[in-house]
């Protein structure tokens, strides 16, 4: 027998014994069941699943039969996204901050890490692809919490294996006039466009007149040394979307690369000048198409309004190209965004990976009004199926409490050892800092009876599974481990 199974149904219990209804937790559909013992108990059989240890679950309602799995992890502002195909392989799309600049200290390398170490036990993490959709540390931040030697010892897995990492090709260089820019922009294209190893090589040497920069150089190096194979990626609609390497026809999914669009400048690659640098860094974004049988999934990073128009111009009447059952909304809900775009697409669900910074506000009322309107209407019983908006935000919870009294225990006073207990809340000032913006953080102080306490944080990771015709989104409700399901059938 296959020690390693999957759940069949939408959901099911991993009970803590054979014959209890206790449960450890709730499973979802496709979830990975590792199965103790053969022979059933009650109808249950020994199992491991999602990090927990020796429960049951019924033997009626596992499979062979794994699935595509998408992770829309809660990172924040920034993006993060986990592929799990259905024969195993792992994707990772950006990560959010770096784990030490976020307010919430996580970053999408703490559930990449989970996801091996607890679900799978094992202590080593394995990405066949890791591809950053483009050059904002929101973006890179997490994926450099994995190859970053330094951030090892903050993982439970032991070590970590990045066979193939791609990019977007825009960059941030530096130069004897330039501190910080995107290389040469002229006569409306980028042509200083960061390639293959060798370029890395090149664009790391400091002996060079244009040299990567900042952080951005920091986690490149990162990948050069952890010795992943490196490629830009980007499409040529005029000669058909080409495929992620080892993603292409006749694969599980098949992903087709639709964005950055390539153009030749005398006889080298260039990009679209969108007309400033955080135009061309979003607006050059590495926009992906992920096919699994009849359904089909829109990964667009953080394409602006211009990049968006520039797309659908360039497609002209294949602009069906876009059509997605579900989409991974553009820049965080921000409502620099196209309409068209959105019409184009007609999703029938569509999720925004949004943080809490006040500076942006997203998601943004506007654009979550779009992605409904422009959706794939769909109404049954006098209830809407589809189209639905989701939002790591909105999924997100806090436990908050008041503090009302600071203890520090075993201080020496003199010869002797005494605890020092501070109750008066209005004399009582506490230091600390606020990680927004998350680069800048700053260093306030309050006093006690003016701070709240976050004593707990219920992340807003979205889940999305298929197996090619039926498409389940779901959140889980951590205050009860139980499932918050929309299940819509694939339209491809």
């Amino acid at each position: 027998m296959n020690n390693i199974k999957y759940l069949k149904t939408d959901t099911g219990s991993l009970y803590k014994s054979s014959t209890s209804d206790d449960i450890f937790t709730e499973l979802l559909w496709g979830d990975r069941i590792e199965i103790l013992s053969v022979n059933p108990v009650n109808g249950r059989l020994e199992a491991n699943a999602r990090g927990f240890k020796r429960g049951y679950v019924g033997e009626s309602e596992i499979c062979d039969i794994s699935l595509l799995e998408l992770y829309i992890i809660d990172v924040g502002q920034g993006d993060g996204i986990l592929i799990v195909t259905p024969d195993r392989k792992h994707i990772v799309i950006d990560g959010g901050y770096p784990r030490d600049s976020q307010p919430h200290g996580k970053s999408a390398a703490d559930f990449i890490d989970w996801k091996f170490e607890k679900d799978y036990g094992s202590d080593t993490i394995k990405i066949d692809s890791m591809i950053v959709s483009h050059c904002d540390i929101d973006h890179y931040g997490g994926s450099w919490d994995l190859v970053n030697p330094d951030k090892k010892g903050e993982l439970n897995c032991k070590t970590v294996e990045i066979d193939k990492f791609y990019h977007a090709g825009v960059s941030w260089w530096k130069a004897d006039n330039h501190d910080r820019f995107l290389g040469d922009a002229s006569n409306g294209y980028l042509t200083d466009i960061l390639g293959d190893k060798a370029s890395v090589i090149k664009g790391l040497d400091q002996s060079t007149s244009l040299q990567l920069q900042g952080y951005w150089a920091d986690f490149i190096r990162c990948i050069l040394t952890s010795g992943a194979k490196i490629s830009r990626l980007s499409s040529n609609p005029g000669s058909g979307f080409p495929y992620l390497p080892g993603y292409g026809p006749n694969c599980k999914p098949e992903i087709r690369i639709m964005g950055p669009v390539e153009y030749i400048i005398n006889g080298q690659p260039a990009l679209k000048d969108f007309g400033s640098e955080p135009k061309n860094t979003n607006g050059n974004s590495v926009l992906l198409r992920v096919d699994y049988d009849h359904a089909r999934i829109l990964l667009t990073g953080d394409l602006n309004k211009k990049s968006q128009q520039h797309l659908l111009d360039v497609l002209g009447i294949n602009k069906t190209e876009l059509e997605a059952d579900v989409l991974k909304a553009c820049h965080h809900g921000s409502d620099d965004c196209s309409y068209n775009f959105i019409s184009a697409i007609k999703p029938s669900a569509s999720i925004i990976s949004s943080g809490d910074d006040e500076a942006h506000g997203h998601p943004r009322p506007n654009i979550v009004a779009a992605l409904g309107m422009c959706g794939n209407v769909l109404i049954q019983n006098d209830e809407v199926v589809t189209p639905l908006v989701f939002s790591t935000e909105i999924s997100r919870s806090f436990r908050i409490g008041d503090p009302d009294m600071v203890k520090f225990e075993n201080y020496t006073y003199g010869d002797e050892e005494i605890d020092i207990v501070l109750v008066d809340e209005e004399k009582t000032e506490i230091s600390y800092k606020r990680a927004v913006p998350p680069l800048k953080p700053k260093h306030l102080k309050k006093m006690m009876n003016r701070l709240k306490i976050v004593d707990g944080i219920v992340y807003g990771l979205v889940n999305v599974r298929t197996d090619g015709n039926k498409i389940l989104c779901a959140t889980l409700n951590e205050g009860d481990s139980t499932w918050d399901i929309k299940k819509f059938n694939a339209r491809f």
